[in-house]
């Protein structure tokens, strides 16, 4: 599933096809995703201004200039597409691919939006995990969705002495901690993982135990991965692709996930990666030098 900095770079990439923008055909394939769109989905998108998308957690959220906001998650498989009505044109930093003939029209296309940037996005979801929603704005943050989501990792509200907090009496190993929306919204297995490797972290231990020396190296170290994935287009791995479709470029990176049997790559350390599974989830972890 695409975690933070693949939800996030695909925010980017379609903040010039969107913000600022008047929806000027909706289309859905199909009546449902994982849950079934709300109703006339399309007729209530189509003359819209979005006035600005933003991402919430694993969340895309485009502000409506009527009070609603368009809500989208990529599910498992979800990917958005941008493409350049007519000829290939840049837009903001990006360029868009001219949109082929069969753009919108595979089997798996599901949604297709074009707007007067002008582009066309389309949203194809091969196991229909993924969401899209309207919800009015003034009450975004009491939906179901968002209701108790934890803060979000790069804003100035996630520190040492939140996260320390957050973590006491949790008799949960900490890796399993970091995964609870409820105490970083958007954190996922990838970049626990990473961050927990960084800061020399077994992801064994529970969350409770954790001192606050180490809390302060480990919010440093999920700052830092989740920016670093960012700039780097997000992990391809499966199914991602960023709105251009491209492929992202951080799983070249990965210190230890998906590093199973491979030695350790911090200096002198001498120990191999080794992959266990906690609540259901890979974990990849060097077990001598995080501790």
């Amino acid at each position: 599933m695409p975690e933070l900095p693949e939800v996030e770079t695909v925010r980017m990439g379609l903040v010039p096809a969107l913000e600022g923008h008047r929806f000027v055909h909706v289309e859905t394939r199909r009546g449902d995703l994982r849950v079934p769109f709300p109703q006339d989905f399309a007729k209530r998108l189509i003359g819209r201004h979005v006035r600005r998308l933003l991402r919430r957690a694993k969340y895309l959220l485009a502000e409506l200039d009527h009070g609603e906001t368009l809500v989208i998650h990529l599910g498992m498989s979800g990917r958005m597409t941008v493409y350049a009505e007519g000829k290939e044109r840049k837009l903001g930093q990006y360029v868009y691919k001219e949109s082929p003939p069969e753009a919108g029209h595979g089997k798996h296309d599901h949604v297709v939006m074009e707007t007067d940037a002008p582009a066309r996005i389309v949203f194809t979801d091969h196991r229909r995990f993924g969401l899209m929603t309207l919800i009015d704005t003034n009450t975004i943050d009491n939906d179901k969705l968002f209701r108790g989501l934890g803060v979000e990792p790069l804003s100035d509200a996630f520190d040492a002495p939140y996260l320390f907090d957050a973590l006491k009496g949790k008799k949960t190993p900490i890796k399993g901690a970091l995964l609870d929306q409820r105490v970083i919204a958007g954190m996922g297995n990838i970049y626990a993982c990473e961050a927990l490797f960084r800061a020399g972290i077994s992801p064994k231990r529970l969350a409770s135990k954790v001192q606050k020396a180490s809390i302060e190296l480990l919010v440093h170290a999920i700052r830092r991965v989740l920016t670093q994935a960012i700039k780097a287009g997000g992990s391809s791995l499966r199914d991602y692709r960023k709105s251009d479709g491209d492929l992202g470029n951080f799983q070249h990176h990965f210190a230890v996930y998906d590093r199973e049997g491979e030695p350790c790559p911090r200096k002198d350390c001498g120990g191999t990666v080794k992959r266990i599974v906690q609540a259901g989830r890979s974990t990849f972890y060097c077990p001598i030098c995080q501790r």
